[in-house]
Protein backbone atom coordinates (compact mmCIF):
# COMPACT_ATOMS: atom_id res chain seq x y z
CA UNK A 1 0.00 0.00 0.00
CA UNK A 2 3.15 2.41 0.72
CA UNK A 3 4.16 1.39 -2.63
CA UNK A 4 0.96 2.48 -4.53
CA UNK A 5 0.08 5.85 -2.90
CA UNK A 6 1.69 7.05 -6.17
CA UNK A 7 -1.51 6.09 -7.78
CA UNK A 8 -3.74 7.73 -5.75
CA UNK A 9 -5.40 9.56 -8.02
CA UNK A 10 -5.96 7.14 -10.21
CA UNK A 11 -7.63 4.72 -7.44
CA UNK A 12 -9.85 8.04 -6.92
CA UNK A 13 -10.78 8.58 -10.42
CA UNK A 14 -11.49 4.14 -10.58
CA UNK A 15 -14.27 5.39 -8.53
CA UNK A 16 -15.56 8.21 -9.65
CA UNK A 17 -14.22 10.53 -7.14
CA UNK A 18 -12.92 13.61 -9.02
CA UNK A 19 -12.47 17.40 -7.91
CA UNK A 20 -13.77 18.26 -5.09
CA UNK A 21 -15.63 14.82 -4.12
CA UNK A 22 -14.36 12.98 -0.89
CA UNK A 23 -14.65 9.23 -0.56
CA UNK A 24 -15.86 7.78 2.68
CA UNK A 25 -14.86 4.01 2.91
CA UNK A 26 -17.05 2.24 5.58
CA UNK A 27 -15.42 -1.30 6.70
CA UNK A 28 -16.19 -3.94 8.83
CA UNK A 29 -14.28 -7.00 10.66
CA UNK A 30 -16.07 -10.11 10.86
CA UNK A 31 -17.44 -10.09 14.68
CA UNK A 32 -20.90 -9.94 16.29
CA UNK A 33 -19.47 -6.47 17.38
CA UNK A 34 -18.29 -5.00 14.23
CA UNK A 35 -19.67 -2.55 12.52
CA UNK A 36 -21.44 -5.06 10.04
CA UNK A 37 -22.08 -7.40 13.17
CA UNK A 38 -25.33 -9.51 14.14
CA UNK A 39 -25.17 -8.33 18.21
CA UNK A 40 -28.37 -6.31 17.70
CA UNK A 41 -27.20 -2.75 17.04
CA UNK A 42 -27.09 -2.62 13.11
CA UNK A 43 -24.56 -0.24 13.17
CA UNK A 44 -24.16 -0.38 9.29
CA UNK A 45 -27.61 -0.67 8.34
CA UNK A 46 -28.53 1.93 10.33
CA UNK A 47 -26.16 4.09 9.14
CA UNK A 48 -26.31 3.91 5.61
CA UNK A 49 -29.66 5.82 4.83
CA UNK A 50 -28.53 8.08 6.77
CA UNK A 51 -25.29 8.87 5.25
CA UNK A 52 -27.35 8.84 1.74
CA UNK A 53 -29.78 11.51 3.10
CA UNK A 54 -27.26 13.66 4.68
CA UNK A 55 -24.43 13.82 2.21
CA UNK A 56 -25.07 15.06 -0.82
CA UNK A 57 -24.18 12.61 -4.05
CA UNK A 58 -21.91 15.02 -5.78
CA UNK A 59 -19.56 15.75 -3.21
CA UNK A 60 -19.09 12.59 -1.14
CA UNK A 61 -18.53 8.76 -2.41
CA UNK A 62 -19.27 6.18 -0.17
CA UNK A 63 -17.76 2.64 -0.53
CA UNK A 64 -17.90 -0.56 1.75
CA UNK A 65 -15.33 -2.89 2.40
CA UNK A 66 -16.36 -6.02 3.98
CA UNK A 67 -14.28 -8.84 5.67
CA UNK A 68 -14.33 -11.75 3.53
CA UNK A 69 -15.81 -13.94 6.34
CA UNK A 70 -19.20 -11.42 5.91
CA UNK A 71 -19.34 -12.73 1.93
CA UNK A 72 -18.92 -15.99 2.14
CA UNK A 73 -20.97 -16.26 5.94
CA UNK A 74 -23.77 -14.53 4.67
CA UNK A 75 -23.27 -15.29 0.81
CA UNK A 76 -22.83 -12.65 -1.78
CA UNK A 77 -26.81 -12.42 -3.28
CA UNK A 78 -27.69 -11.70 0.87
CA UNK A 79 -25.16 -9.07 1.52
CA UNK A 80 -26.37 -7.69 -2.42
CA UNK A 81 -29.65 -7.31 -0.83
CA UNK A 82 -29.18 -5.99 2.57
CA UNK A 83 -27.10 -3.08 1.16
CA UNK A 84 -29.93 -2.84 -2.19
CA UNK A 85 -31.22 0.54 -1.29
CA UNK A 86 -27.33 1.87 -0.91
CA UNK A 87 -26.31 0.50 -3.98
CA UNK A 88 -28.66 2.25 -5.82
CA UNK A 89 -28.12 5.65 -4.00
CA UNK A 90 -24.32 5.60 -4.70
CA UNK A 91 -22.68 3.07 -2.62
CA UNK A 92 -19.89 1.21 -4.47
CA UNK A 93 -19.04 -2.54 -2.34
CA UNK A 94 -15.79 -3.01 -3.08
CA UNK A 95 -13.79 -6.72 -3.78
CA UNK A 96 -12.95 -7.75 -0.55
CA UNK A 97 -9.42 -10.17 -1.79
CA UNK A 98 -8.55 -7.67 -4.66
CA UNK A 99 -10.01 -3.86 -4.55
CA UNK A 100 -9.88 -2.95 -0.17
CA UNK A 101 -6.06 -1.64 -0.40
CA UNK A 102 -7.61 1.07 -3.30
CA UNK A 103 -9.85 1.66 -1.99
CA UNK A 104 -8.45 2.74 1.31
CA UNK A 105 -5.54 4.93 -0.36
CA UNK A 106 -7.96 6.79 -2.26
CA UNK A 107 -10.14 7.43 0.79
CA UNK A 108 -10.15 10.63 2.62
CA UNK A 109 -11.93 9.16 5.63
CA UNK A 110 -12.94 5.64 6.85
CA UNK A 111 -15.42 4.85 9.22
CA UNK A 112 -14.70 1.43 10.96
CA UNK A 113 -14.28 -0.19 14.02
CA UNK A 114 -11.65 -2.54 15.66
CA UNK A 115 -10.53 -4.56 12.27
CA UNK A 116 -7.18 -4.87 10.92
CA UNK A 117 -8.59 -2.37 7.83
CA UNK A 118 -9.56 0.31 10.04
CA UNK A 119 -5.84 -0.01 11.84
CA UNK A 120 -4.25 0.05 8.41
CA UNK A 121 -5.95 3.01 7.90
CA UNK A 122 -5.28 4.42 10.76
CA UNK A 123 -1.67 3.40 9.78
CA UNK A 124 -1.85 5.34 6.80
CA UNK A 125 -2.48 8.82 7.79
CA UNK A 126 -6.07 8.52 6.95
CA UNK A 127 -8.52 9.74 8.98
CA UNK A 128 -10.76 7.39 11.43
CA UNK A 129 -14.06 7.33 13.20
CA UNK A 130 -15.18 4.42 14.99
CA UNK A 131 -18.38 3.21 14.47
CA UNK A 132 -18.21 0.68 16.67
CA UNK A 133 -15.54 0.26 19.10
CA UNK A 134 -15.67 -2.89 21.23
CA UNK A 135 -12.47 -3.55 23.59
CA UNK A 136 -13.59 -6.95 24.74
CA UNK A 137 -11.69 -9.71 23.18
CA UNK A 138 -8.79 -7.11 22.75
CA UNK A 139 -5.27 -7.82 24.53
CA UNK A 140 -5.09 -4.72 26.49
CA UNK A 141 -1.37 -4.77 25.60
CA UNK A 142 -2.08 -4.79 22.19
CA UNK A 143 -1.69 -2.22 19.90
CA UNK A 144 -5.19 -2.02 18.66
CA UNK A 145 -6.72 -1.96 21.84
CA UNK A 146 -5.07 1.76 22.24
CA UNK A 147 -6.12 2.33 19.32
CA UNK A 148 -9.45 1.83 20.01
CA UNK A 149 -9.27 2.99 23.45
CA UNK A 150 -7.94 6.52 22.15
CA UNK A 151 -9.85 7.26 18.44
CA UNK A 152 -12.52 9.24 17.87
CA UNK A 153 -16.33 7.41 17.67
CA UNK A 154 -18.93 8.58 15.40
CA UNK A 155 -21.90 9.17 17.20
CA UNK A 156 -24.91 8.01 15.82
CA UNK A 157 -27.29 10.90 17.83
CA UNK A 158 -25.68 13.67 16.36
CA UNK A 159 -26.11 15.09 12.67
CA UNK A 160 -23.16 12.47 10.69
CA UNK A 161 -21.51 15.52 7.90
CA UNK A 162 -20.66 17.69 10.58
CA UNK A 163 -18.82 15.02 11.92
CA UNK A 164 -17.01 13.66 8.84
CA UNK A 165 -16.29 17.38 8.31
CA UNK A 166 -14.67 18.09 11.68
CA UNK A 167 -12.56 14.93 11.22
CA UNK A 168 -11.71 16.02 7.94
CA UNK A 169 -10.71 19.36 8.16
CA UNK A 170 -9.08 18.90 12.05
CA UNK A 171 -6.93 15.29 11.98
CA UNK A 172 -3.70 14.94 13.03
CA UNK A 173 -2.31 11.39 12.14
CA UNK A 174 -1.39 10.06 15.72
CA UNK A 175 2.48 7.83 14.81
CA UNK A 176 1.46 4.88 16.63
CA UNK A 177 -0.56 2.57 14.34
CA UNK A 178 2.18 3.50 11.32
CA UNK A 179 5.35 2.48 13.66
CA UNK A 180 3.94 -0.37 14.51
CA UNK A 181 2.22 -1.80 11.75
CA UNK A 182 5.80 -1.86 10.38
CA UNK A 183 8.98 -0.75 11.79
CA UNK A 184 11.11 -1.01 8.31
CA UNK A 185 8.04 0.71 6.32
CA UNK A 186 9.18 -0.46 2.76
CA UNK A 187 11.31 -3.18 3.75
CA UNK A 188 8.75 -5.81 3.91
CA UNK A 189 9.57 -7.83 0.71
CA UNK A 190 13.34 -7.55 1.23
CA UNK A 191 12.77 -9.32 4.58
CA UNK A 192 10.09 -11.64 4.46
CA UNK A 193 12.26 -13.33 1.50
CA UNK A 194 14.81 -13.54 3.69
CA UNK A 195 13.34 -15.03 6.22
CA UNK A 196 11.58 -17.61 4.46
CA UNK A 197 14.75 -19.05 2.65
CA UNK A 198 16.18 -19.06 6.37
CA UNK A 199 13.40 -21.04 7.16
CA UNK A 200 13.65 -23.15 4.12
CA UNK A 201 17.50 -23.43 4.45
CA UNK A 202 18.31 -22.38 1.33
CA UNK A 203 20.25 -19.69 -0.30
CA UNK A 204 18.32 -16.52 -0.93
CA UNK A 205 18.12 -15.32 -5.21
CA UNK A 206 20.24 -12.83 -6.32
CA UNK A 207 19.06 -9.66 -6.87
CA UNK A 208 16.00 -7.12 -5.07
CA UNK A 209 12.72 -8.64 -3.87
CA UNK A 210 10.03 -7.09 -5.55
CA UNK A 211 6.22 -6.57 -4.60
CA UNK A 212 3.17 -6.93 -7.11
CA UNK A 213 2.05 -3.68 -7.79
CA UNK A 214 -1.42 -2.93 -7.08
CA UNK A 215 -3.80 -3.56 -9.95
CA UNK A 216 -5.71 -0.73 -11.16
CA UNK A 217 -9.57 -1.24 -10.53
CA UNK A 218 -11.83 -1.25 -12.74
CA UNK A 219 -14.21 2.16 -13.26
CA UNK A 220 -17.00 2.21 -11.15
CA UNK A 221 -19.49 5.50 -11.84
CA UNK A 222 -21.46 5.96 -9.46
CA UNK A 223 -24.99 5.23 -11.42
CA UNK A 224 -28.01 6.97 -9.09
CA UNK A 225 -31.29 4.36 -9.61
CA UNK A 226 -32.80 5.75 -6.37
CA UNK A 227 -34.35 8.95 -6.63
CA UNK A 228 -32.88 12.07 -6.60
CA UNK A 229 -33.99 15.13 -4.47
CA UNK A 230 -31.99 17.76 -6.04
CA UNK A 231 -31.64 21.57 -4.70
CA UNK A 232 -31.10 24.73 -6.83
CA UNK A 233 -29.66 28.03 -6.66
CA UNK A 234 -29.41 30.63 -9.29
CA UNK A 235 -25.99 32.33 -8.60
CA UNK A 236 -25.45 34.92 -11.27
CA UNK A 237 -25.71 35.16 -15.11
CA UNK A 238 -25.60 31.57 -16.44
CA UNK A 239 -24.63 30.14 -12.61
CA UNK A 240 -26.67 27.49 -11.06
CA UNK A 241 -25.70 25.55 -7.79
CA UNK A 242 -27.19 22.20 -7.77
CA UNK A 243 -27.03 19.75 -4.65
CA UNK A 244 -28.39 16.50 -4.98
CA UNK A 245 -29.49 13.50 -1.97
CA UNK A 246 -30.05 10.31 -2.40
CA UNK A 247 -31.09 8.89 0.41
CA UNK A 248 -34.56 7.77 1.57
CA UNK A 249 -34.48 10.20 4.28
CA UNK A 250 -35.28 14.09 3.60
CA UNK A 251 -32.31 16.27 4.32
CA UNK A 252 -32.09 19.06 7.07
CA UNK A 253 -31.60 21.71 3.88
CA UNK A 254 -34.36 24.34 2.57
CA UNK A 255 -31.58 26.17 0.20
CA UNK A 256 -32.44 26.93 -3.15
CA UNK A 257 -35.69 25.25 -5.13
CA UNK A 258 -36.22 21.67 -5.20
CA UNK A 259 -37.05 19.58 -7.85
CA UNK A 260 -37.13 15.09 -8.74
CA UNK A 261 -35.18 13.95 -10.88
CA UNK A 262 -34.76 9.98 -11.42
CA UNK A 263 -33.16 7.41 -13.43
CA UNK A 264 -35.50 5.84 -15.54
CA UNK A 265 -34.33 2.64 -14.57
CA UNK A 266 -35.88 3.45 -10.73
CA UNK A 267 -37.25 0.68 -8.60
CA UNK A 268 -39.63 3.33 -7.27
CA UNK A 269 -41.20 3.52 -10.30
CA UNK A 270 -44.00 5.53 -9.27
CA UNK A 271 -41.37 8.35 -8.77
CA UNK A 272 -41.28 8.76 -12.42
CA UNK A 273 -45.11 10.30 -12.36
CA UNK A 274 -43.53 12.82 -9.74
CA UNK A 275 -40.58 12.85 -11.52
CA UNK A 276 -39.04 16.87 -12.92
CA UNK A 277 -35.95 15.32 -14.83
CA UNK A 278 -36.08 12.08 -15.66
CA UNK A 279 -32.74 10.34 -16.77
CA UNK A 280 -30.48 7.37 -17.68
CA UNK A 281 -26.90 6.57 -18.89
CA UNK A 282 -26.11 4.48 -22.30
CA UNK A 283 -23.45 5.07 -25.07
CA UNK A 284 -25.02 7.59 -28.03
CA UNK A 285 -25.21 4.17 -30.17
CA UNK A 286 -26.84 1.71 -27.86
CA UNK A 287 -29.08 0.24 -30.21
CA UNK A 288 -32.02 -0.67 -27.66
CA UNK A 289 -32.46 3.21 -27.27
CA UNK A 290 -32.47 3.84 -31.16
CA UNK A 291 -30.67 7.37 -30.09
CA UNK A 292 -30.62 10.03 -27.57
CA UNK A 293 -32.92 11.54 -29.76
CA UNK A 294 -35.64 9.18 -29.96
CA UNK A 295 -35.21 7.97 -26.27
CA UNK A 296 -35.57 11.84 -25.24
CA UNK A 297 -38.82 12.27 -27.14
CA UNK A 298 -40.28 8.95 -26.10
CA UNK A 299 -39.40 9.86 -22.56
CA UNK A 300 -41.54 13.20 -22.33
CA UNK A 301 -44.23 11.62 -24.31
CA UNK A 302 -44.53 8.59 -21.59
CA UNK A 303 -44.37 10.80 -18.78
CA UNK A 304 -46.29 13.82 -19.53
CA UNK A 305 -45.57 16.05 -16.30
CA UNK A 306 -41.98 15.41 -16.81
CA UNK A 307 -40.29 19.10 -17.67
CA UNK A 308 -36.79 17.59 -18.93
CA UNK A 309 -35.21 14.28 -20.31
CA UNK A 310 -31.53 13.71 -20.49
CA UNK A 311 -29.32 11.05 -21.88
CA UNK A 312 -25.81 11.26 -20.39
CA UNK A 313 -23.79 9.71 -23.00
CA UNK A 314 -20.11 9.62 -21.34
CA UNK A 315 -18.60 11.42 -18.36
CA UNK A 316 -18.87 14.75 -19.30
CA UNK A 317 -21.48 14.92 -21.83
CA UNK A 318 -25.13 14.70 -22.08
CA UNK A 319 -28.43 15.35 -24.38
CA UNK A 320 -31.40 17.05 -23.49
CA UNK A 321 -34.87 17.34 -24.19
CA UNK A 322 -37.49 20.00 -22.96
CA UNK A 323 -41.22 19.87 -22.93
CA UNK A 324 -40.82 22.93 -25.55
CA UNK A 325 -39.13 20.31 -27.88
CA UNK A 326 -36.05 21.91 -27.97
CA UNK A 327 -33.16 19.01 -28.42
CA UNK A 328 -29.40 20.27 -27.25
CA UNK A 329 -26.38 18.70 -26.09
CA UNK A 330 -24.39 19.74 -23.00
CA UNK A 331 -20.47 19.05 -23.08
CA UNK A 332 -18.29 19.82 -20.22
CA UNK A 333 -14.53 21.50 -20.08
CA UNK A 334 -11.81 18.19 -20.11
CA UNK A 335 -10.89 19.07 -16.90
CA UNK A 336 -14.14 18.66 -15.21
CA UNK A 337 -15.67 15.33 -13.59
CA UNK A 338 -19.16 15.73 -12.45
CA UNK A 339 -22.37 14.09 -13.39
CA UNK A 340 -23.75 15.04 -16.20
CA UNK A 341 -26.90 14.21 -14.74
CA UNK A 342 -26.21 16.71 -12.27
CA UNK A 343 -25.90 19.76 -15.43
CA UNK A 344 -28.95 18.28 -16.84
CA UNK A 345 -30.67 19.56 -13.45
CA UNK A 346 -28.79 22.98 -13.13
CA UNK A 347 -30.31 23.41 -16.83
CA UNK A 348 -34.25 22.43 -15.95
CA UNK A 349 -33.60 25.02 -12.90
CA UNK A 350 -32.29 27.65 -15.51
CA UNK A 351 -35.47 27.49 -17.54
CA UNK A 352 -37.76 26.93 -14.66
CA UNK A 353 -36.96 30.05 -13.40
CA UNK A 354 -37.99 31.79 -16.78
CA UNK A 355 -34.38 32.46 -17.79
CA UNK A 356 -33.41 32.58 -21.29
CA UNK A 357 -32.26 29.72 -22.90
CA UNK A 358 -30.72 31.65 -25.65
CA UNK A 359 -28.52 33.16 -22.75
CA UNK A 360 -27.02 29.77 -22.33
CA UNK A 361 -26.25 28.78 -25.83
CA UNK A 362 -24.21 32.04 -26.04
CA UNK A 363 -22.28 31.98 -23.23
CA UNK A 364 -22.57 28.34 -21.84
CA UNK A 365 -23.76 27.44 -18.33
CA UNK A 366 -21.44 27.23 -14.80
CA UNK A 367 -22.80 24.34 -12.59
CA UNK A 368 -21.44 24.47 -9.29
CA UNK A 369 -21.57 21.45 -6.82
CA UNK A 370 -20.28 22.09 -3.20
CA UNK A 371 -17.41 24.68 -3.77
CA UNK A 372 -16.35 23.18 -7.15
CA UNK A 373 -17.13 24.60 -10.09
CA UNK A 374 -17.97 23.15 -13.53
CA UNK A 375 -17.68 24.93 -17.34
CA UNK A 376 -20.66 23.27 -19.76
CA UNK A 377 -21.18 23.89 -23.14
CA UNK A 378 -24.78 24.21 -24.70
CA UNK A 379 -25.36 23.22 -28.23
CA UNK A 380 -28.60 23.06 -29.58
CA UNK A 381 -28.56 20.10 -31.84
Amino acid sequence: MLAARTYRDRFRRALEVGRGRRLIVLTSTWNPESLFGDDGDDVLPSLLPRLTSELPTDEYRLAAVLHPNIWHGHGPGQIRAWLHRARRAGLALIDPLEGWRQALIAADAVIGDHGSVTYYAAALGTPVLLGAAPLSGLAPDAPVHEFVRTAPRLDPALPLRPQLETLLDHHRPPPEPAEFTSSVPGQSATRLRRHFYDVIGIPEPDGPAHLEPLPLPPYEPSVHTAPLLVLTRLLGSGEVAVTRYAGPIAPDDDTGEAHIAVHEDTWETDQLDLADVVFRYSDADDPRFGSPALWTAEVLDRHPHCALAAYVTGPRSCVLRTRAGALLRLDSDSGTDADPAAYASAFHAWLAAGKSLDELTAQGLMVRTGETGHRVAVTPV
